[in-house]
Formats: structure tokens, sequence, C-alpha cells
């Protein structure tokens, strides 16, 4: 499973990029005004940068197909590893469709059923995104619907993958990996609890003083 960094703070993604577990990134204009930036192409460009080869999602602003097809048009023009984010609408769907015929990828975005996400995988989106966290903050099961939409694609063959999105908890990445989900975007606090464990850092503590008590001796 390849994991996604979801930010706009570049020096997090630095940062993760060095620990050599990057595939890739999400991001979306809230997440970059969050951090100050006012240059929304620059900052884009700037983590295709930091994370290639891998693939860097950045979403659109409207919401018709009309406009939605020359706006993806230009962000796929801003480096060769952008995936360009569609919301799952039916205008979108429309714009997915003609713009998987052109051979750009895209990221079909904000959804929240195993039905959407066929609808994603039957325009040709490259990714679709179902959004966990979101989910269970309405006290609905969101890794179900991510098992249900993983099992409809391999049912048929479907090349679309599914991202694991609005992630919360290491817990979401471990049962996504374990339901096959292709991808987990998360944000940088999750990634670092990943690696913790109290008993890894007893255990590196208790090396480290014998290590000590071996040159004393």
């Amino acid at each position: 499973m390849q994991l996604w960094i979801d930010t706009g703070n570049l020096e997090e993604i630095r940062t993760a990029q060095s620990w050599g577990v990057i595939d890739g990134a999400t991001t979306n204009p809230t997440l970059i005004a969050k951090e100050g930036h006012k240059d929304f192409k620059g900052v884009i460009q700037e983590i295709c940068s930091i994370i290639h080869p891998g693939p860097v999602s950045a979403e659109t602003v409207t919401t018709t197909a009309e406009k939605l097809i020359p706006e993806a048009h230009e962000i796929a023009s801003w480096a060769p590893n952008v995936v360009v984010k569609i919301p799952l609408i039916p205008e979108g769907l429309k714009a997915v469709k003609v713009l998987s015929g052109e051979g750009i990828r895209t990221n079909v975005t904000l959804c929240f059923s195993p039905a959407q996400a066929l609808l994603a995988a039957k325009a040709g989106a490259t990714y679709v995104s179902p959004f966990v966290g979101r989910l269970e903050d309405r006290n609905e099961d969101g890794m179900r619907v991510v098992e249900d939409i993983v099992d409809i694609y391999a049912n048929y063959g479907i090349a679309t993958q599914v991202i694991t999105a609005s992630i919360r908890d290491t817990l979401h990445v471990t049962q996504a990996a374990l339901m096959g989900a292709h991808i987990a975007t998360l944000p940088f606090a999750v990634l670092k609890r990943m690696y913790d464990h109290p008993l890894t850092d007893i255990g590196l503590e208790g090396f480290l003083a014998d290590w000590r008590k071996l040159q004393e001796s």
C-alpha cells in the first residue's frame, strides 16, 4: 500500500520525504491557505518537486464541466506528476470522462459511498478518495465504505485505485492496508504516530545504556 502525505506544509513534506516512506501527496486550497501561502500554483509546483516522481493531487475549485476541464488542463500543465482532484458531482463526472480520454490523471474526491465510487470508476477516474473521518464524524462506518469499494473494484477488475482519505488515526491506516486499499493519505501527525511506540523507545535506551557500559569497562 502506498502512503501519501496530506498537508500544505512544505517542511512537513520535506521531512516525511526524507524518511523514505512517502509515495505521493495530496493537498487542497484550505490546507495551503492554513500555512499562509498565497501562490497556490507555486506551492503545488514545489510539492511536485519534493515528491517527484510520485503523484501530487491538486484540487480544482470550479463546479461545472465547462470550467473544470480547462482548469484541469491548467493544473496538469504545472508538473508532470500532478493529479487533478475533481469533486464527485455530476458535472465532475462529465469532466473526468473527458479528461481520462485525454490521458489526464484524476482523483475523484469527496466520495462517501460505494455507489459514488462505482460512478467515479465508470467515468474513468484514476483514483477515488472515500473520506473516512468525515463519515465517522456522522457516526457512519467509514472503513466499511472503503472495504466495500475495494471489494466492488476487485469483483470487476476495475483499475481505479482507492485512496483512503480523511484519516484521523493510525488504526485507519492499518485497516486500509488489511482491506487492500491501494493508498492511504494521512496528515503528518498521523504519519509520526505510525513509528511511535514506547517499547521501541525503552528498547533503544536499554541498548544504548549497555553500549555505554561496554565503553567504560
